[in-house]
């Protein structure tokens, strides 16, 4: 049966209930369940945007409904096709059965489109099916994967979150289309080449959202126009961040931001990393080993240094903490077995960030202990969320389960934080995250890539994770500099690396080094976070004379871009731009942009080509149609439309400068 209520197209048999109503510009939003009543949640699109009146039309056969430059039409049999305003194909469902004898792919094979197979406990594994309109279709997003492929078409990605992949299930198509897939359940996508699927393994809801636009742009405006924008990024999130595994004591990280003003080094930020702490779960400094913070963070504020400090989720058994996290129902459950959920450096559990209790009380400890002493940053570490899960729909905690990977940590970490910060009607904090999902940006989530390997394959992956993000909606991105596992800073090919990651890292939305180098620091002490040991020195003079001065080249390069990159992340802000942009963001009418895939746009300035492999002093780069581009550190032009090998010595990244004529 279909029909129109108020502004939304209903289309219902047995037990199947489906909803198409507009959201937002150009836009739909498809909802379906086989309960009794349709699922409130909102998840990524938890605030209703202001959408137009749709147009919809209902007759025996079918039913259609347009919003703008968008139009789906589903069959009185429920298959349902959308197109955009020229009338051509976008998303087509899946299904190969009997239902429609009319249908040319009428089949006995008996597939469904929308697959609701019940599990235990009343919910569903849900399988949503499209065909593959066209072969040549490439699609993008999808959040972060350790892969180097930009072109997702063809790709079988798991909806989960794990340290170093981030899923976050938006997929811009060149066909003109964006889609999310609303629904933050453990799962899985095939954008196969035959057909594309979408799975979540436990749900009782199937909920996306498409919409149709003339530009990857307006597509990815749209969709941050519904899930939300980052806040302004402050001033401190404009320059250089220096971190690494660890700092152990007070003087010595204030030894180090002294070192960086007398070598007239510009760095914005230095940080504080786990185990600044006696136990985990007490979210305050170790009097033994940082003495005075009070001292220490105006020490810093007199050299124009802001400082972030690491917040974990961990709870060790031993803290002041555990026992009232656990009499108020603050800490999570496990369905068998003993609440351990961690065993690293004490027997810990994580808390319960879905509790908005225990949200507020971790929140009243950090603004107690850090943001009250003026440290506005926090490095929101999920201490390897591989081993714990979260169910969303039977709420849930799975540990060490091998069959439900992946957690919401990250959103609800940065909104515990988020909500603190303007419920006192402050300055937004800035959230370091590890993983992220869609609508994590408007919690002043910044994410990094994770504990990824310091090699070569690990950098030129990270170059493509960074752009995805950026299209899924998440523009506030970073990555360790260097990589995080290992690397010492006295082997000559290691320096190589470090070298063209750092030169990279200038042109990324946060220029943050980070990294465990080795050989490790002998243990320091004997008591509380001491017994967690430091790696090597990982400061930019670490690396050598010859380094220290490539690195300070580029350090003055972003000081000079201040002003230019605040300007990006003013975009970011308003409309969800990204910082960082595939070529064809910025050229989509030049066919060659969507084919390129190791070179990039910082803003819509500066091309940028990074060195990407060992050994690499010469490297090809395609320039724009339609625009001329300078090299930034030469006089000479080149013409849009061609590929040219560009000179690039150790101390230089290509990057060029658009012409404006």
């Amino acid at each position: 049966m279909l029909s129109q209520q108020d502004n939304r197209l209903v289309f219902h048999y047995d037990a199947e209930e489906l909803w198409i109503e507009p959201w937002g510009e150009n836009a739909l939003r498809v909802r379906a369940t086989k309960q009794r009543s349709m699922p409130t949640e909102g998840w990524a699109l938890d605030v209703p945007p202001i959408s137009p009146k749709a147009k919809i039309t209902v007759d025996e056969t079918e039913a259609t409904i347009t919003n703008g430059k968008i139009n789906a039409t589903i069959s009185k049999r429920g298959k349902l096709i959308v197109y955009n305003s020229k009338g051509e194909k976008l998303l087509e469902e899946y299904a190969r059965n009997r239902l429609d004898v009319r249908d040319p792919k009428c089949s006995a094979i008996e597939v469904e489109a929308r697959e609701f197979k019940p599990i235990p406990g009343g919910d569903y594994h849900l399988t949503m099916r499209f065909e593959s309109v066209d072969v040549n279709e490439k699609i993008f997003g999808m959040g972060q994967y350790q892969q180097p492929h930009l072109d997702l078409k063809g790709h079988d990605l798991e909806l989960a979150h794990r340290n170093s992949q981030a899923s976050v299930p938006f997929a811009l198509s060149s066909l003109g289309y964006g889609f999310l897939w609303n629904n933050p359940g453990i799962g899985r996508a095939v954008l196969g080449k035959n057909t594309m699927s979408f799975e979540a393994y436990s749900t009782s809801i199937l909920d996306y959202w498409v919409c149709a636009g003339d530009s990857p742009a307006e597509i990815v405006e749209a969709y941050s126009g519904v899930t939300g924008t980052v806040p302004m990024m402050p001033e401190y999130g404009l320059g250089f961040w220096q971190c690494k595994l660890r700092y152990q004591t007070q003087e010595e990280l204030l030894e180090v931001a002294r070192e960086y003003k007398r070598r007239e080094l510009p760095i914005d930020l230095i940080v504080i990393d786990f185990f600044h702490w006696e136990l985990q779960g007490d979210w305050k400094f170790d009097p033994t080993y940082w003495p005075d913070p009070d001292a220490m963070i105006a020490e810093l504020k007199s050299l124009n240094i802001e400082l972030m400090v690491s917040i974990w989720p961990t709870v060790d058994k031993r803290a002041d903490n555990y026992p009232e996290m656990l009499e108020n129902g603050y800490l999570i459950r496990v369905d068998r077995g003993m609440r351990t959920v961690m065993e690293f450096q004490g027997n810990t559990v994580h808390f319960d960030s879905t509790n908005p209790g225990a949200r507020k009380y971790v929140w009243e400890k950090a603004k107690t202990n850090y943001f009250d002493k003026g440290i506005k940053v926090f490095w929101l570490d999920e201490a390897e969320p591989e081993y714990t899960a979260y169910d969303f729909d039977n709420y849930r905690y799975h540990a060490g389960s091998n069959l439900a990977i992946g957690n919401i940590y990250p959103v609800e970490y940065a909104r515990t934080f988020y909500e603190g910060q303007t419920a006192a009607g402050q300055e937004n904090v800035v959230n370091l995250l590890r993983c992220a999902w869609a609508g994590s940006q408007k919690f002043g989530a910044l994410v990094w890539s994770g504990d990824i390997a310091s090699s070569w394959g690990s950098f030129r992956n990270q170059l493509t994770a960074g752009l995805q993000m950026g299209i899924a909606g998440i523009p506030w991105w970073t990555t360790d500099i260097g990589g995080f596992h290992g690397g010492d800073p006295n082997d000559e090919a290691f320096r190589e690396l470090f070298v063209r990651w750092f030169q990279w890292g200038t042109f990324c939305p946060v220029m943050r080094l980070h990294g465990d180098r080795e050989p490790h620091k002998p243990q320091h002490g004997t008591t509380g976070g001491a017994t967690c040991t430091s790696g090597a020195d990982n400061e930019v003079w670490s690396y050598g004379p010859e380094i220290e001065m490539i690195c300070k080249k580029y350090m003055l390069l972003r000081e000079e871009m201040r002003e230019y990159t605040r300007g990006l992340m003013r975009e970011a802000h308003e409309m969800g731009t990204p910082v960082i942009r595939t070529c064809f963001y910025e050229y989509p009418e030049d066919p060659k942009c969507w084919e390129v895939d190791d070179q990039y746009m910082y803003g819509d300035k500066y091309l940028c080509a990074p060195v990407l492999k060992a050994g690499c002093v010469s490297r090809a780069v395609y320039f724009p149609n339609g625009k001329k581009w300078k090299l930034l550190d030469g006089v000479y032009v080149y013409e849009g439309g061609q590929t040219q090998n560009i000179d690039c010595p150790l101390d230089t990244m290509p990057v060029f400068i658009r012409q404006d004529e």
